[in-house]
């Protein structure tokens, strides 16, 4: 990705972490409800921990960042936290395309935060484009919007938690090393989970146990991928590729899990293909092609 700009590694960088994202869910799918919550919660964020501090420890870096930081990093761990557990809720709880719709909104927050907090400016183009994008979420997940206020008021707070955590990863850009933020939070979430985990423990069988790898590996190179695009480019710009998602969990879905296409499941990946598309193109003509410099 040497020759690629910016902007256009983090496209590749956030479609790859939808992707795995994608498939971390089709394996949470596939666990089924047998496998306690904080149970998958734990199994998601172990990975990442331990690849997290092999790599910290090999370059000498810091585990948890400088002093300085850590009221932040404390912020986008623990937003970062609810905004799981909420997705967890809601999916629970309510219909899976009222949530699913729900949760898109998040882009749209990030894009306000990063107007707002980190002084971002925002292009014409985005905003056509992220109501293109999230009008194919609406024709894939068609929504009914008839499940309990409740569980749909959790989903909005999801996107709400979790746009402020995914902002705040933009926001340490050049102050906070990527692998230290990946640490911090799944640190933060592994010491919170630990308790819930021992005391609602149920042994998974080897099938379940496989999928619960498998969590944790989909989910840690998701959230590695996730960091770094937020380092790569702007906020306000690369948070629209995260809507590719949806063009993935429909073929994952397809392929794993048997699920049925139907014309507006078709419909919406054209949509949100062609906001991605759309930004992709904008954002391009825009470029000055100056190299990337994470840290």
């Amino acid at each position: 990705m040497k020759n690629l700009t910016g902007r256009q590694k983090g496209a590749v960088l956030m479609c790859a972490s939808a992707f795995l994202f994608s498939a971390m869910q089709i394996a949470i799918n596939m666990a089924g409800e047998s496998v306690p919550i904080m149970e998958q919660i734990f199994f998601r964020n172990i990975i990442s921990l331990i690849i997290s501090f092999v790599i910290i420890r090999k370059s000498g870096g810091l585990l948890f960042g400088e002093k300085k930081h850590q009221p932040l990093l404390f912020v986008r761990s623990s937003f970062g936290f609810i905004g799981l557990i909420a997705m967890f809720y809601a999916s629970a709880h309510a219909n899976q395309g009222d949530v699913s719709t729900l949760f898109k909104l998040s882009p749209f927050m990030i894009t306000l935060w990063a107007a707002i907090f980190l002084k971002e400016k925002i292009k014409r183009i985005q905003i056509p484009a992220l109501l293109i994008a999230f009008a194919g979420a609406a024709f894939v997940a068609n929504p009914a919007f008839n499940s309990n206020l409740f569980p749909l008021f959790v989903a909005l707070l999801c996107a709400f938690f979790s746009s402020v955590s995914y902002t705040l990863l933009a926001y340490f850009k050049n102050k906070v090393d990527g692998m230290t933020i990946i640490m911090h939070f799944s640190t933060f979430c592994v010491i919170v989970c630990l308790p819930f985990m021992i005391y609602d423990f149920s042994m998974p069988t080897p099938r379940e146990f496989f999928l619960l790898m498998l969590i944790g590996i989909f989910g840690g190179l998701g959230q590695i991928a996730l960091t770094y695009s937020y380092r790569m480019a702007p906020a306000a710009e690369i948070s629209i590729y995260n809507y590719s998602g949806i063009v993935f969990s429909i073929i994952l879905g397809y392929i794993f899990l048997g699920e049925v296409l139907d014309i507006s499941s078709f419909i919406g990946c054209g949509l949100v293909i062609s906001a991605a598309a759309i930004t992709y193109i904008f954002s391009g003509k825009s470029d000055k092609k100056t190299p990337a410099k994470p840290n």
